[in-house]
């Protein structure tokens, strides 16, 4: 079990499944604090454990708490919406876009200084969905393809000033938001598990269940990682004076 004594975690989506499973398996790895983001307020009985009322798509929710936390080490986007839809409703599919995109990029910034002076971590939990749609979930499957993308682009941006991004492409698991999907399903408790493991390990792309494990050699060999690592290697910022060049 990867040794987690004397760092400082923040866990959004806290309450329950896999975000309940995180804020636990932190805790037994040892985090000297753990921030359990929530929208309601959640009482925990471990001293560890710092409630924040939390909802991502709150702009100055974000702010109070990122003025609240001055050190962290550990960011975990997890918070998410997934709703059934056949997209046929734009404010379904804008109200993924605002939990699952918009969520976690705010996130990230708004605790970026503190994850700067800690040379910490992000960590993004995506899902399969992410590499092709679920047809009865698409406006989350969109959202998830959209925050992979997000994620790879915080990758490049943030690796120069010491920040490293985690992509998790979790598979079906045994909580209250895949309670209706019929297939096999991961614990929450053996996902938590692995992301922490993924991150020690310094994994960009995490796929911690055994549906998504069978995705990871394909994926790290692909054509599409490969030119994620070239492209990443151009640089954020083009040259003054010139135009960026059109894919």
């Amino acid at each position: 079990m990867t040794d987690l004594t004397g760092k400082n975690i923040l866990v959004t989506g806290a309450n329950r499944g896999i975000g309940r499973a995180l804020v636990e398996e932190a805790l037994r790895r040892g985090a000297a604090r753990v921030y359990a983001g929530t929208r309601a307020p959640f009482a925990h009985p471990d001293a560890r454990v710092t409630n924040l009322i939390l909802d991502v798509t709150d702009a100055a929710q974000t702010q109070k708490a990122a003025q609240t936390i001055t050190s962290l080490d550990i960011l975990v986007n997890n918070a998410g919406a997934a709703l059934y839809d056949a997209l046929d409703d734009p404010a379904v599919l804008e109200h993924h876009l605002a939990v699952n995109l918009y969520g976690t990029h705010r996130m990230t910034q708004a605790f970026l200084p503190q994850l700067v002076s800690s040379s910490g971590a992000v960590v993004n939990n995506l899902s399969v969905t992410a590499f092709a749609p679920l047809p009865m979930i698409p406006a989350y499957s969109i959202s998830k393809a959209a925050a992979f993308s997000l994620t790879q682009s915080q990758r490049a941006l943030l690796a120069g000033q010491g920040v490293r991004v985690h992509a998790v492409f979790i598979g079906p698991t045994d909580t209250d938001m895949s309670r209706d999907f019929d297939a096999p399903k991961a614990a929450p408790e053996s996902v938590a598990s692995a992301i922490f493991d993924g991150v020690a390990n310094h994994e960009e792309d995490i796929f911690p269940d055994p549906m998504s494990q069978t995705m990871a050699a394909g994926w790290r060999s692909s054509p599409a990682k490969a030119l994620e690592r070239e492209y990443a290697g151009v640089g954020s910022q083009p040259e003054p004076g010139t135009a960026p060049t059109p894919v």
